[in-house]
């Protein structure tokens, strides 16, 4: 009888105890984030900048793991595959959540059926930029001077398929030109050679570019986003000329699918309270950076929109997932 109601003992102590670690408030430890790239550079500045605030409003650290590779797959692969807890959440940008997708690349994941969106993040608007010595301060006047010139206006992009890339696509599509495209192995190579003057167009984000428009060796002309950005608010967008146009890349933040709802709408309360922050703010804003807090229903119809509108330039453009390899 003793050993009886010893053991009956014993399983009440253990079922308290599992209910107690199931209803414990979430999260309860440290959260792990997956960032698809190296340090250093744009990506891991704005993870660890909301990291940081995260920290803070959840309590529990947010330890940042880099882990670059095969262009983003895999990071967002082990992402996908993560437990889904709430304490593995990735880091995603269009590259790997649209682009990729558009273009038809062998990927180990589905976006929208292996991930649960947590919410929007930021925009990286591009600039689209010219050497000084090339006689445009418009983008009108750059397409005359392509339309004068045809096929002799060359244009820089980091690599086929980049967000860089298809955005001189569009352009060519919309105002129906040619400018020739020249990829590179990054975009530290594309700048300097247009700084020499190689090459006559780049789209950039502002951090690539600032120091030599600051020195007075690039000249930027336009925006790619579809209205005015507190990045350049100087700036008119491309889209002023050509209704539509749009380039730029975004970041986003995603949990494994399956995440339970409870912790997904907490994560997007407290990452859309970062994106609030006024200190956090501006220095997303000074680092080229737009904060855009949303829910997760947007930011999933974001890469929904985003995938089928860039399959369509690259179809128009004749750009096939081997040659962006």
């Amino acid at each position: 009888m003793r050993r009886q109601c010893t053991a009956l003992s014993l399983l009440l102590l253990a079922f308290v105890a599992g209910s107690a670690y199931a209803q414990a408030p979430y999260p309860s430890r440290p959260i792990r984030w997956i960032v698809p790239y190296p340090p250093a550079g744009t990506t891991d500045f704005v993870a660890r900048e909301i990291g940081q605030r995260l920290t803070e409003s959840l309590g529990q650290q947010i330890v940042i793991d880099n882990r670059p590779g095969a262009a983003t797959l895999l990071g967002l692969s082990l992402g996908a595959k993560a437990p889904a807890d709430g304490y593995t959440i990735t880091f995603a940008t269009s590259a790997g959540l649209a682009v990729n997708p558009a273009l038809g690349v062998k990927m180990p994941y589905e976006p929208l059926r292996d991930f649960a969106p947590i919410g929007l993040m930021v925009y990286i608007p591009y600039l689209l930029v010219v050497p000084t010595d090339l006689p445009v301060k418009s983008v009108k006047e750059l397409i005359a001077l392509a339309k004068a010139q045809p096929g002799k206006l060359n244009f820089a992009s980091p690599g086929f398929g980049t967000p860089n890339h298809l955005g001189i696509e569009l352009l060519n599509t919309l105002a129906g030109v040619k400018f020739v495209h020249v990829p590179y192995k990054g975009g530290a190579l594309a700048v300097t050679d247009l700084v020499a003057g190689r090459v006559q167009v780049l789209f950039s984000g502002k951090p690539q570019v600032s120091a030599m428009i600051n020195a007075g060796r690039l000249r930027p002309i336009a925006v790619g986003t579809q209205n005015p950005t507190r990045i350049a608010p100087d700036l008119p967008p491309v889209a002023n000329t050509f209704p539509g146009f749009d380039c730029n890349t975004w970041y986003g933040m995603v949990a494994p699918r399956s995440t339970p709802a409870p912790v997904l709408s907490r994560l997007n309360a407290e990452l859309n309270r970062a994106l609030s922050n006024p200190a956090t703010i501006q220095r997303l804003i000074d680092q080229g950076v737009e904060p855009m807090p949303g829910d997760p229903a947007v930011f999933r119809n974001l890469i929904v929109s985003e995938t089928d509108r860039w399959r369509k330039v690259i179809k128009a453009a004749g750009i096939t997932a081997e040659s962006a390899q």
